[in-house]
């Protein structure tokens, strides 16, 4: 019978005066999200947002797709009832619970607000007054206050709104209220969630994954689309740049000592992955690193790769168990895809007993012997660049 939700935002409510920027941006957003799926209406009240939902609307995709939402905090479906008149206002809460609960042996909390100050009855007169309504006419319910089964909330606005259903959403701030970034999107598991971690800080995302034909496949570059097709679900569109990374590479392999292989093509993907980002307005990086976790991670590794770039480079994972990393993958759904055997650039060249704490010296020393070609294939990569919209 909820022909509505009530979306309630959290983080946003503490903003000052630009508050309606986020606001907007979080309504926007709902109503991209529901587009497809019918004719919503999605408007602004006093600190709330509503849907109001078609006839015939799906419940469960209209849930699944606000909860992709960055910046919806709760997700509460209710009966909109067209009246702040007591008499009809309580009959209706009378007839929610009755349609909702049909077995009503549970405890109970009523909850209230008002938005205008005006109207005859304080928030916790109405909770007395519709509490004692429904006591009267449901005998078998019984108050707790303290821990109550069940909470029914009313609000009266200009309309009056009744609900008892709490679904938590994913919480963040709105995309695109801070900026863009530049994510080093791989066909791992890490990467995809460092990309979804920013975008929930409400950061706009454009993706740079580096290919290396024939040593990489087709595969692993639809796989790599896969992911980012996955996480623009909650991220919204994503300009994927590919770069064919397999020249440089062998360059490097030919040119530099092994176990600094990692290290230097590291460096020159950072290289690579700033120029795009600078010339798309980006004003970071992202990468998926935890401290550690492999050789090209170490403190000393990221201070290496760290000192190529000029731009910012955010790192959400830093300090995260791998474990932890796999749960939230799991939870947007990329972990499965990121687990398909195929392999990306970054495992084919792996040297046998690669360097954890380079040197910047020496690996300065080292790329001196790239000198002669490697600007020039670094540009021949940029301008070759294949760019896919994925939405």
């Amino acid at each position: 019978m909820y022909n509505a939700f009530l979306i309630k935002y959290a983080e946003i409510g503490t903003k000052g005066k630009n508050r309606y920027i986020f606001e907007n941006a979080l309504k926007d957003h709902i109503k991209n999200n529901l587009k497809d799926l019918g004719d919503y209406l999605v408007t602004k009240e006093q600190g709330r947002i509503y849907v109001e939902c078609p006839d015939g609307y799906d419940y469960e995709e209209t849930v699944e797709a606000i909860k992709c939402v960055f910046g919806v905090a709760q997700i509460c479906p209710v009966e909109i009832i067209d009246t702040i008149e007591w008499e009809p206002l309580t009959k209706a809460v009378g007839d929610y619970v009755e349609a909702q609960y049909p077995d009503r042996n549970f405890t109970f909390k009523m909850e209230a607000k008002r938005s205008d100050k005006k109207y005859p009855m304080t928030s916790p007169e109405i909770c007395v007054e519709m509490g004692a309504y429904l006591l009267k006419r449901f005998p078998e319910l019984k108050v707790d206050v303290h821990n109550p089964s069940v909470r029914i909330m009313v609000e009266v606005r200009n309309k009056s709104y009744v609900y008892s259903e709490i679904i938590p959403g994913p919480g963040g701030m709105p995309v695109g209220t801070n900026g863009k970034a530049m994510l080093l999107l791989s066909g791992g598991i890490d990467s995809p969630v460092a990309g979804y971690m920013i975008a929930k800080r409400g950061v706009t995302i454009d993706a740079v994954y580096f290919h290396a034909p024939p040593y990489t496949s087709e595969r692993a570059k639809q796989k790599v689309v896969d992911l980012a097709k996955l996480i623009s679900k909650y991220t919204g569109p994503i300009r994927l740049n590919i770069i064919n990374f397999t020249d440089i590479q062998l360059y490097i392999y030919e040119k530099c000592p092994h176990e600094e292989l990692t290290i230097i093509m590291r460096r020159y993907m950072m290289r690579i992955a700033e120029k795009i980002a600078l010339d798309s307005g980006c004003l970071g990086l992202i990468t998926g690193e935890s401290i550690g976790q492999v050789a090209s991670q170490t403190l000393h590794s990221l201070a290496s790769t760290n000192e190529v770039c000029t731009l910012p480079v955010y790192r959400p994972l830093i300090a995260f168990d791998k474990q932890d990393i796999v749960d939230i993958s799991e939870k947007i759904n990329t972990y499965e895809t990121s687990i398909l055997p195929f392999e990306d650039c970054c495992t084919i060249f792996v040297a046998k007993h690669p360097v954890t704490k380079p040197n910047l010296k020496v690996i300065r020393h080292s790329e001196r012997s790239l000198e002669e070609k490697i600007e020039e294939m670094v540009q021949v990569a940029l301008d070759s660049k294949e760019v896919v919209m994925v939405m």
